[in-house]
């Protein structure tokens, strides 16, 4: 989900890594100890939750998450909190990083401290306000000044327990006054519509006379404040919480009057300092923000044409997509938005066949074939984390599952057995669950997907024709893919790949540790089995496997998925799990009235149906059919008051339903769009709002067939594992190739040097694999113009943005330093726009902001009128 914006599309993104906590402070009790989880938030709204680790004040999580990010944010904020099962789970402390502070943690592990946390820092929302100052001539001929204030609305307020219902106090404040003034309370919304004025004095009617003229005192005026803060109403007895504040300066009314803007919400300072920062522990975090700002598809015709031709490039090492395997740091930067292009457009296969027959012939030993970290390792590993997911799904994730509940004890160290334990036992309980893993990997080989059958092809003819004395070579060439780097990894850490929700406990942890080590021998189809082992333990188990049929077992699969036949994978009529998970959903109009038509239910969507269920397991109380899925679309907020709701409309009815988070809605949405994209009956236009009390809140059309009020969102690509915006991955392409501008100018020289010099390399280009210089040093001219072509547009549209922009509007509410930072960092008066520079080089300012920041927005300089003139109303 993108955000729009004129003639260019905004994707947010974050990974994060949560590491671990220390020196959390200990449990005022005997135990001294806690059960602590971390979340993840925007702002306020939770997003993602760890597992529990019991009775640490150290724990370890080592936790991933990835999300695509839906909406506009402030903070990235993390919480620890301690489990308690008989009260409410108390918070430790907090890790709050604002958005535009994102790019200092870029990518590196950090230790954060952890904060405080009350009440009155916890703030989010921003509040539109208009000032107003008048003269008003009494019936006895005094003069006074009035200030109006009118509070028009707020948005983004955070939902307190469940609820909100938010009112505003508006108070004049100075050294000898303060008056206070308070609007309705707005019940059940966090974007309230209030649009109350207030009148108050700002003069003191005795220092003016009839005659007077119009002037207000200096140290009145100076001295003046309008305070707005903002609550929420309760009804608990701890009375109403405080949402946040702004504090607005009356001089601010001499620069103009009427004066309107918005405000972002802002802690109190409450003036505690009882506890240092380093007395709450700290939390170590690995955070990677991304934003992509993407033009519309013609802009990256050149680029994209010239990496999509990279497999028909002779060698294939002058390609475009081969260079920037070259130039980027890690190979795997360079493969993933490689792999994507390549796979949304079909020629991920060719060009991979490419890279794989020229790493080939430069192999000399058949048992090192593929086993370095090079271009065609990464693609290959990107492709089948792809295409293969669902598949290695279908076929781990029962029995993964199953060892992860019955917590059988599989320790066959001597030195780690416990004193109850025996080492025939867990042999055989260790050996039950290798033999269930191999039998379902090794029979599942007629559901590989297609393009990882025929990447395994070319890579078993390539190994053949290279090593024609070696017979295994050509199992070995797919083994080291299929078993090493997929089955292997995922049953290592099965949470990596969304076989499981969190990391397993150290007992189920060890068990898969010792299957797949198991797993990936057997896989390897190595002449000497217990050299294979470093460990004696293992080298006695693996004579349980030591039977020719594991062999031939083995070397059936890898004939069957390297195998040139082509099967469709629409033949396999088995139902896809796509997603799961409990949501809330409102009756399909059984009951009209009422929060008891709100229950939560267990929801479940396979490529043939959307079905729901009181609990995980239990027969479905409803079932969609996809080809009855009209459309899938949000939910305005005032339909019911309850934000993060969707609806799955029917040919009868729509059924409304709420997530948990944002993120969460997002991936609903997401994944049921596209499974029902290609439906021939879908709609074009629906209705925003839902139908209550006898019409449609969005239109009033009174009849519930009425035919929508609003075009449907745009459609999505209906290939559900492959969910790929092309021109996206270009952007990130084209930023890689920005970011490592240096390195694509210094293999121009490297292919220079060669094409001119005939003697020995010289040692500093000897990096680079240049097979031919002249095509390469040709490759590299068009990659550069077609960088620089995109740098410059980036550019102009970056300064036609900044001069719409306008500090105050809805867009950029006061207190958001964002835009101002933007404009400080780029400042350059002498020069009203930036540079046109000639196709092929790039601004050296704009590869270090790059470079620094992580994001694929570019950064021209550009004039700042706002760091020469103050914005007005700056607190």
């Amino acid at each position: 989900m993108a955000v729009e914006e004129e003639g260019l599309r905004v994707f947010q993104s974050v990974k994060i890594k949560i590491g671990e906590a220390k020196n959390l402070p200990t449990y005022p009790g005997p135990n001294k100890m806690r059960d602590c989880y971390c979340t993840v938030n925007l702002d306020q709204e939770e997003v993602f939750r760890t597992k529990i680790v019991e009775k640490s004040l150290c724990p370890f999580y080592g936790e991933d998450f990835y999300c695509e990010i839906p909406r506009s944010f402030r903070h990235l904020s993390f919480y620890v909190f301690d489990r308690d099962v008989f009260r409410r789970d108390s918070i430790i402390g907090k890790v709050a990083i604002r958005k535009e502070d994102l790019p200092k943690y870029h990518n590196r592990d950090t230790w954060f401290q952890l904060q405080h946390v009350d009440a009155d820092s916890e703030v989010q929302g921003k509040v539109h306000l208009e000032l107003r100052l008048s003269e008003v001539i009494t019936d006895s001929g005094i003069v006074c000044h009035k200030l109006a204030t009118r509070i028009l609305e707020c948005q983004g307020l955070p939902i307190v327990n469940g609820q909100c219902d938010p009112y505003a106090t508006v108070t004049l404040a100075g050294p000898y006054r303060s008056e206070a003034k308070k609007t309705k309370v707005k019940k059940k919304t966090n974007n309230p519509q209030f649009d109350e004025v207030f009148y108050f004095e700002v003069t003191r009617p005795c220092s003016y006379s009839r005659k007077s003229h119009f002037d207000f005192e200096e140290e009145d005026v100076d001295k003046l404040e309008i305070r707005v803060d903002l609550w929420n109403a309760s009804n608990l007895k701890f009375g109403d919480e405080f949402l946040g504040e702004l504090r607005i300066p009356l001089k601010v009314l001499r620069q103009c009057s009427p004066y309107e803007a918005w405000y972002f919400l802002q802690p109190r300072d409450n003036g505690s300092k009882s506890l240092k920062p380093g007395d709450l522990g700290s939390l170590r975090l690995n955070v990677v923000y991304t934003e992509d700002h993407v033009f519309s598809s013609d802009y990256y015709g050149p680029l994209r044409d010239l990496l999509l031709r990279s497999a028909d490039v002779e060698p294939v090492s002058a390609s475009a997509a081969h260079i920037l395997g070259e130039v980027c740091r890690e190979k795997q930067e360079a493969a993933v938005p490689l792999v994507r292009l390549l796979l949304h457009y079909g020629r991920v296969v060719p060009f991979i066949c490419a890279i794989a027959s020229a790493e080939v012939r430069r192999t000399q030993d058949p048992n090192t074939i593929f086993r370095g970290n090079s271009l065609t390792s990464k693609c290959i590993d990107e492709t089948m984390k792809l295409a293969g997911m669902q598949y290695l799904h279908d076929t781990l994730k029962p029995t993964i599952e199953e060892i992860c509940q019955s917590h059988k004890s599989c320790e066959i160290d001597p030195v780690r057995l416990k004193e109850h334990e025996s080492l025939e036992s867990n042999m055989e309980n260790l050996r039950q669950y290798v033999d269930r893993i191999f039998n379902v990997i090794t029979k599942s080989g007629v559901s590989c997907p297609t393009v990882m059958c025929d990447i395994f092809f070319s890579l078993r003819e390539a190994a053949a024709k290279r090593f024609q004395d070696d017979l295994d070579v050509r199992y070995t060439a797919v083994s080291s893919f299929i078993f090493l780097r997929f089955f292997a990894p995922a049953i290592l850490s099965p949470n990596l790949f969304q076989l499981t929700p969190h990391h397993t406990d150290p007992q189920t942890s060890r068990t898969l540790t010792l299957v797949s080590k198991t797993i990936q021998t057997l896989g390897s189809l190595s002449k000497s089995k217990s050299a294979s082992f470093k460990e004696s333990y293992m080298a006695a188990f693996y004579e349980f496997f030591n039977e020719q049929k594991y062999a031939d077992a083995v070397k059936n699969f890898l004939d069957l998925i390297s195998s040139s036949g082509r099967r469709d994978p629409k033949s396999v009529q088995q139902p896809i799990l796509l997603k799961e998970g409990f949501m809330i959903k409102r009756a399909q109009g059984r009951k009209r009235f009422g929060m008891k038509n709100f229950k939560k239910r267990w929801f479940r969507l396979t490529n043939h149906e959307f079905t729901y269920q009181k609990n995980k397991g239990d027969p479905p109380l409803c079932s969609i059919p996809i080809e009855n899925i009209l459309a899938v679309e949000t939910l305005e907020e005032e339909s019911f008051k309850m934000k993060n709701m969707f609806q799955v409309i029917q040919p009868e009815r729509a059924l409304y339903i709420q997530a948990n988070n944002c993120v969460e809605a997002k991936a609903w949405i997401d994944v049921l769009t596209k499974v029902s994209q290609r439906n021939q009956k879908r709609l074009t236009v629906y209705h925003p709002s839902a139908y209550l009390n006898g019409h449609w809140l969005c239109c009033r059309a009174s009849s519930d067939t009425a035919t929508g009020c609003t075009p449907c969102t745009g459609g999505l690509p209906a290939n559900i594992q492959l969910d790929i915006d092309g021109d996206r991955e270009t952007e990130r392409i084209s930023s890689l190739f920005s970011l490592y501008m240096s390195r694509l100018e210094k293999m121009q020289e490297a292919c220079g040097s060669r094409s001119v010099y005939a003697g020995p390399e010289q040692e500093e280009y000897s990096t680079f694999i240049i097979d031919d210089p002249q095509e390469t040093y040709k490759t590299l001219r068009q990659v550069i113009a077609g960088v620089g072509a995109l740098e410059q547009e980036h550019a102009q549209y970056k300064r036609d943005k900044f001069k719409k922009t306008k500090y105050g509007s809805q867009e950029h509410p006061i207190g958001d330093k964002t835009p101002l930072l933007h404009a400080c960092a780029h400042r350059d008066p002498s020069s009203p726009s930036p540079p046109r520079f000639p196709a092929g080089s790039t601004p050296l300012e704009t590869r270090a902001s790059r470079a620094t920041s992580g994001s694929s927005l570019r950064s021209p300089p550009i004039p700042c009128e706002a760091c020469r003139t103050p914005s007005p109303g700056r607190p």
